[in-house]
């Protein structure tokens, strides 16, 4: 199994999952500017839009998309429980996976990260943020996490948070929303995604300067 990822990208997730799942995978970086990945392969190759994360599984199909991988993983490794079992837990799953990635991964976040966004597309996507925050806010406010346990979902909207911190936007204004990113980062398998991912990002950015 292996997975193509973009350091500190919303791919960061799939990672995350993996690690909690105690997967067996390959993890194969691609250059954001060359797309091209560490083994000189173009990725375009692999995804015609060039977009992480993608995961190529034991059978060798590719899968696309962070909410189709991050369910796979849930429901290829079972005994991790990154998912919930009854109905009514999946339908809450698929609701806030929905919402990380259209409300706030592509609303918000893909406009300020795109290097040919104006100023003013950048500025807007940001003025959308407040509002989707605050009802994660309030949904967080005396819970430990999004469902009623530990699940994929979690992961994703982690990592959307900690772009937070690269924009103006500081979440200190949601106490819920800051808490809850602390305590995730101190979970073993999130400090180790991130410790090898920043240090990954790091190094490229250091060589492209």
């Amino acid at each position: 199994m292996q997975l193509y990822f973009l350091p500190m990208s919303c791919s960061l997730a799939t990672r995350i999952s993996l690690y909690e799942a105690c997967a067996d995978v390959r993890f194969i970086p691609v250059d954001r500017k060359t797309k091209q990945t560490a083994e000189g392969q173009d990725y375009r190759e692999v995804h015609p839009l060039a977009l992480v994360p993608a995961l190529r599984k034991e059978d060798g199909a590719l899968l696309f998309e962070s909410t189709a991988i991050l369910q796979y993983i849930a429901h290829r490794w079972p005994e991790a429980k990154l998912a919930p079992v009854d109905p009514q837990g999946r339908e809450q799953l698929h609701r806030w996976l929905s919402f990380i990635a259209t409300e706030l991964h592509k609303v918000v976040f893909a406009p300020v990260f795109d290097l040919h966004s104006p100023n003013a597309v950048k500025e807007y996507a940001l003025a959308k943020a407040p509002a989707r925050l605050d009802v994660v806010e309030q949904h967080l406010s005396g819970r430990e996490f999004l469902l009623d346990a530990f699940s994929v979902a979690d992961a994703y909207l982690f990592v959307v948070l900690n772009w937070c911190g690269a924009t103006p936007l500081d979440l200190k204004r949601w106490p819920a929303l800051s808490a809850y990113v602390a305590r995730l980062r101190e979970r073993p398998n999130f400090a180790r995604a991130v410790k090898e991912e920043w240090a990954l990002y790091s190094e490229r950015k250091a060589a492209q300067t």
